[in-house]
């Protein structure tokens, strides 16, 4: 199930909303909002993130690497939260959480972008295949649940005894933001992203805070205090009916990141 959606634009789409939900933890907030270069390299941040998810699913034995490369890069993270709590980045229920919002959101966003909500039989394989995934992330099995039974009673403590706005949450959906113009492609096409950004980054910023809380389940949205009305889920909803239409017309090459496609591209000539 994650070879054919974690590559996908759908689950693109849905990927700030997990962000949102693993810094809205006070000790991966923390974390971010002193270790990571968000703030003055956003793009770059955001596509070396991308290609680590990649790696995650489509890698082989690249994965194992990537994880491992992980591991290594979160060692020294650590730190004092806005609570006076000690943290480090790679304490099992923070490097687990981080891990865990991609099941919910994933899950969640489906029913909004395909609407068509998982089967039972569907979110069990889902979650299994979201397990293996964190052993490749050197996530122990004794510290996630290892079934959707028991996922969602740890997930429903989280959320009542843990999240918050906290300043990276904010920054996050903060619709003034001060974030530069994309830096990659063609000389030309930079310069010109560049003179047009000032007009480009107000609805920018107005259309990720918006799918950001959108594809949130609601639950999560709740615990950590974000308004969402009546409204804003009308529009939501319609707009998860257009891309639920016109998504799976696309050919494979807009419809999946680059590594997903290479990955599926070799799968089929059997070279993978």
């Amino acid at each position: 199930m994650l070879w054919e959606t974690a590559g996908e634009i759908r689950s693109v789409m849905a990927l700030p909303a997990a962000l949102t939900m693993q810094v809205a933890h006070p000790a991966i907030g923390a974390g971010v909002d002193e270790h990571s270069v968000f703030r003055t390299d956003p793009w770059g941040r955001g596509e070396r993130s991308l290609s680590s998810v990649q790696l995650w699913v489509y890698g082989g034995p690249e994965a194992a690497e990537e994880g491992r490369r992980l591991r290594a890069l979160h060692r020294t993270i650590q730190g004092t939260d806005a609570h006076g709590r000690k943290y480090h980045a790679l304490t099992p229920a923070n490097y687990g959480w981080v891990h865990a919002t991609g099941f919910p959101v994933y899950r969640y966003a489906q029913g909004v972008l395909a609407r068509r909500p998982y089967t039972e039989a569907e979110e069990h394989r889902l979650y299994a295949e979201w397990l293996q995934v964190g052993r490749i992330l050197g996530i122990a099995d004794r510290d996630m649940p290892q079934t959707v039974e028991e996922f969602w009673p740890y997930y429903r403590k989280v959320l009542d005894e843990q999240l918050e706005a906290t300043v990276v949450v904010r920054e996050l959906l903060d619709t003034d933001a001060p974030v530069p113009a994309p830096d990659r492609g063609p000389r030309a096409a930079r310069l010109l992203l560049r003179a047009l950004w000032p007009l480009l980054l107000p609805p920018f910023l107005r259309l990720r805070r918006f799918l950001t809380i959108g594809l949130m389940p609601p639950d999560a949205r709740e615990a950590i205090g974000l308004e969402w009305t009546d409204r804003q889920e009308r529009r939501l909803r319609r707009f998860g009916r257009v891309v639920s239409v016109v998504v799976p017309l696309l050919p494979e090459r807009l419809r999946y990141l680059p590594y997903a496609r290479r990955a599926r591209r070799a799968v089929r000539r059997g070279g993978l």
